[in-house]
């Protein structure tokens, strides 16, 4: 009977793990559920940096507009790399939806998020399906790799003047009140 009941526990702990490992919505959801209890929280401590200029660092939404980000000068940029088929991007998806939604008519704040893929049709869909309610672009120009290295998922929010304000490699909670607070104390900042 220990056997058995041995067995059948090891059996389900190797099909756990290979959901885990195959299936990008189960480890979103897992990641998701340690971020909720306090892990992944983004240190806000990163120094301003200047990146060389934000001219000529180009996205498109999909009605074809076009966003450079050195047009933005004197505006908050909260710029957020992803992809669907990424679990951690997934995971962190409610709080950032959440914090969009907070600062979304907040003339002085620039959200983007920058579908690493660049299908805006698919990542369009995947925001619709998910009811979230970010804007969705892909890239147009290179990307500067002190922004982006190509880790998944990258945000970077840069200050009034241009500077890199914070740089976080890898999932976090974006709905955190200290994320808030920043942008709130960037905005107010000149």
């Amino acid at each position: 009977m220990k056997f058995i009941r041995k067995n059948i526990f090891n059996a389900l702990l190797i099909v756990i793990v290979l959901v885990m490992v195959f299936v990008p919505g189960a480890k979103a959801f897992f990641i998701k559920g340690l971020m909720e209890i306090g892990f992944y929280k983004p240190n806000v401590e990163t120094p301003k940096e200047n990146v060389g200029g934000l001219n000529g660092i180009r996205f498109k939404d999909a009605s074809g507009n076009l966003v450079d980000l050195g047009d933005l000068k004197g505006k908050v940029i909260f710029l957020n790399f992803w992809a669907t088929w990424c679990p951690p991007c997934r995971a962190e998806m409610p709080s950032i939806n959440k914090l969009y939604d907070q600062f979304k008519n907040d003339k002085n704040i620039v959200f983007i998020f920058a579908d690493a893929d660049g299908d805006l049709t698919k990542s369009t869909r995947f925001m619709a399906d998910r009811k979230y309610t970010l804007p969705v672009y892909k890239v147009e120009s290179n990307i500067p790799e002190q922004i982006f290295a190509g880790a998944l998922p990258t945000t970077v929010i840069f200050d009034k003047q241009g500077r890199l304000s914070f740089k976080h490699e890898g999932v976090a909670n974006y709905a955190d009140k200290k994320i808030v607070d920043f942008l709130n104390q960037l905005k107010s900042t000149n």
